[in-house]
């Protein structure tokens, strides 16, 4: 089975920068498009970034020009570099293939941009 855990949350000041981690169990990083998405209180879950196979990437509008995914397929894990952070990004990331698998879905981390 698959598992993904999620890493690199914390608290930062607007304005500053974080890279969330990704390692998944198996080698499904390098044979599947995979997204990070995110969560907010009292919100839906959205997708931010995601990649293909072949290393085409894609941003939700929100994050365009800040976020930046990538992936090591030799380590079967997918980044988040995340830069200029706003209050707006605070929220619980999780990373999932794309389109996402139910089961697949680990615990998150949490990214809190505050003052």
């Amino acid at each position: 089975q698959v598992q993904l855990v999620e890493s690199g949350g914390g608290l930062v000041q607007p304005g500053g920068s974080l890279r969330l981690s990704c390692a998944a169990s198996r080698h499904i990083v390098s044979i599947s498009a995979m997204g990070w998405y995110r969560q907010a209180p009292g919100k839906e879950r959205e997708l931010v970034a995601a990649i293909t196979v072949p290393g085409s990437t894609n941003y939700a509008d929100s994050v365009k020009g800040r976020f930046t995914i990538s992936r090591d397929n030799a380590k079967n894990t997918v980044y988040l570099q995340m830069n200029s952070l706003k209050p707006e990004d605070t929220a619980v990331y999780y990373c999932n293939t794309r389109p996402y698998v139910t089961v697949y879905w680990g615990q998150g981390t949490q990214v809190t941009v505050s003052s």
